[in-house]
């Protein structure tokens, strides 16, 4: 496998996963959560988009073609669920729902939603992954694609690994500015996965 396509599928699939990036998403997404909680979440949402990311890099467009769903579809239903999502962070409905209950609410698992769909087996990693493994040809170049996706992966997870360092070093204040910056982000992210859908319609229509 040639060095610079793999080089190349890493700078690829690091910018459109951006694990720096998903780092303080999952401190906001994971508020007061102890090391045990986040552990758990932060494995099993890396797990559920590496099997989502290696479906869809061997079987991604036959699957969305069998039940009928494009990619331009996709990348819509992305971008309005990560819309209400960024509308939790940015007015606190989770903890407001929490503070209305009388009794304890459990800790919030975002693993499935949105960590791992859509944030980092959405669908420009997706698109991604079925570029790439096309572009190989060959069983021996996929599998080299997927080393260099689970090299990705990894540090997604050691990032995710580190937030309760990092929560500590922004402190209370430090969190609630973030989490409302990254709200407004998400929000502009979803829409902008909206414009591509619509501009993929347009393009394809």
């Amino acid at each position: 496998m040639d060095p610079a396509f793999l080089i190349s599928a890493f700078a690829t699939l690091f910018v459109v996963i951006d694990p720096i990036g998903l780092t303080p998403v999952f401190i906001a997404l994971t508020p007061g959560a102890d090391a045990a909680h986040r552990r758990a979440v932060a494995v099993r949402a890396c797990v559920i988009a590496l099997l989502v990311l290696t479906l869809f890099a061997f079987f991604g467009e036959a699957v969305l073609g069998f039940i009928g769903i494009s990619m331009p579809a996709f990348r819509i239903a992305g971008g309005i669920l990560l819309f209400l999502t960024a509308l939790d962070m940015l007015f606190e409905r989770r903890t407001r729902r929490r503070e209305d209950k009388a009794t304890p609410e459990p800790q919030p698992d975002p693993s499935v939603f949105p960590l791992a769909i859509p944030l980092i087996a959405g669908p420009g990693a997706i698109a991604s992954m079925i570029l790439l493994v096309g572009q190989t040809g060959s069983l021996p170049g996929a599998l080299a694609v997927m080393g260099v996706l689970l090299v990705v992966l990894a540090l997604v997870l050691g990032l995710f690994l580190a937030a309760g360092f990092l929560e500590r070093a922004l402190g209370h204040t430090g969190i609630v500015v973030v989490t409302r910056l990254l709200g407004m982000l998400l929000a502009a992210l979803s829409v902008q996965f909206v414009l591509d859908g619509l501009r993929d319609v347009a393009a394809f229509g």
